[in-house]
C-alpha cells in the first residue's frame, strides 16, 4: 500500500477521511496523495479572457493556501504527504489521478444521501466508488480506531465477482484483517434453495482459490433485502468494516437496476471499502 489518494472539499467528513489515511500511512508507510477538485466550468479554463484566467487562478491560489492551513495536523507529521489541486469534475478524474500516480487505495469521506436528495443529486463520494478502478475506501465518522479486525465481505459467489473477492482477499490481508463472507438469500435477489447456494458457493471457491479451504468462513443469510442482509449480518458478529464489489454502473442502467454498493455506502455506519468489478 505505497500510495492512498484523499480526495478532500476542506469539510469535517473529508478531514475524517485524511485521518483515517493518515492512521493507515503511519503503519504501512505509505504516501499520501491529497486531492483537491476545483470543479471549475469549462468557460473559467479554456476561456482566453484575461478576466477569466484571472478568475481561474485566483481559485488555485485559495486552495493552495487552504490545503496550507487543512494539512497542518500533528497526525500528519512524518507522513510523506503530496497536495494535488485539479479542475472541473471530481468524479471523472479521481480515478485518473489514481491511475496516473499508480494508488492503491482511494479514503473519502461522506455523511451519506438518503430519500429524494439521493437519487435526484447523489454524492461525489458515490460518484468515485462508480467510477474507481481500484478500492475506495469510505469514511462515515471520526476515525478513533482504524483496527479492521472483523470484515463482512458480501458476495454474491458469481464469476465476476472472483476478481473483486481475490482483490478483497489480498488487501484485507494487508490490514491484518478477518474477512467474513456473506451471502444474502432475498426476494429482491433471486432467492435460492440451500441447495443452490451451496453448490454456487463451492464452485466459487473452487475456481477462486483453488479449494474449499475457505468455506467456513462462508455465511448464509435471509433477509427482505440484500442490503439489510448485509447491514444486519455486520452488526450481528461486530464488524469494523463492510466490503462489497461493485458494477460501477453508469447512466440509466444504474438509475433502473440501483447499485447495492452505492447502497450500503450511502447507508451503513461503518466504514466501506468497494472492490470493482
Amino acid at each position: 500500500m505505497e500510495k492512498i489518494i484523499v480526495p478532500i472539499d476542506f469539510s469535517e467528513h473529508s478531514e475524517f477521511a485524511l485521518e483515517a489515511a493518515a492512521s493507515l500511512a503511519q503503519k504501512f508507510g505509505s504516501e499520501l496523495i491529497v486531492l483537491h477538485m476545483l470543479e471549475l466550468s469549462n468557460a473559467i479554463i479554456s476561456s482566453a479572457s484575461d478576466t477569466l484566467s484571472q478568475e481561474a487562478v485566483f481559485y488555485l491560489k485559495l486552495a493552495e493556501q487552504k490545503f496550507e492551513g487543512f494539512l497542518d495536523k500533528p497526525y500528519l507529521e512524518n507522513i510523506k504527504l503530496t497536495p494535488i489541486v485539479k479542475h472541473f469534475k471530481v468524479w471523472s478524474e479521481v480515478n485518473d489521478v489514481a491511475t496516473e500516480h499508480n494508488a492503491s487505495l482511494i479514503i473519502m469521506g461522506s455523511q451519506g444521501a438518503s430519500g429524494l436528495k439521493e437519487v435526484l443529486i447523489g454524492s461525489n463520494t458515490e460518484k468515485v466508488v462508480r467510477h474507481s478502478d481500484v478500492p475506495v475506501l469510505v469514511i462515515k465518522h471520526n476515525p478513533i480506531l482504524l483496527d479492521f479486525e472483523n470484515v463482512v465481505f458480501a458476495c454474491d459467489f458469481s464469476e465476476e465477482a472472483v476478481d473483486p473477492y481475490l482483490n478483497a482477499k489480498t488487501t484485507l490481508d494487508k490490514l491484518g484483517a478477518k474477512m467474513h463472507l456473506v451471502y444474502v438469500n432475498s426476494p429482491d435477489g433471486n432467492f435460492k434453495s440451500s441447495s443452490e447456494i451451496d453448490k454456487k458457493v463451492a464452485d466459487f471457491l473452487k475456481k477462486a482459490d483453488g479449494n474449499l479451504d475457505s468455506l467456513n468462513t462462508v455465511n448464509v443469510v435471509s433477509d427482505y433485502s440484500i442490503e439489510k442482509g448485509i447491514l444486519n449480518f455486520a452488526n450481528v458478529i461486530g464488524a469494523d468494516l463492510i466490503a462489497v464489489a461493485t458494477h460501477g454502473r453508469k447512466g440509466l442502467s444504474h438509475f433502473f437496476e440501483g447499485s447495492v454498493s452505492e447502497d450500503i455506502a450511502n447507508h451503513s455506519t461503518l466504514p466501506v471499502m468497494t472492490f470493482k468489478i
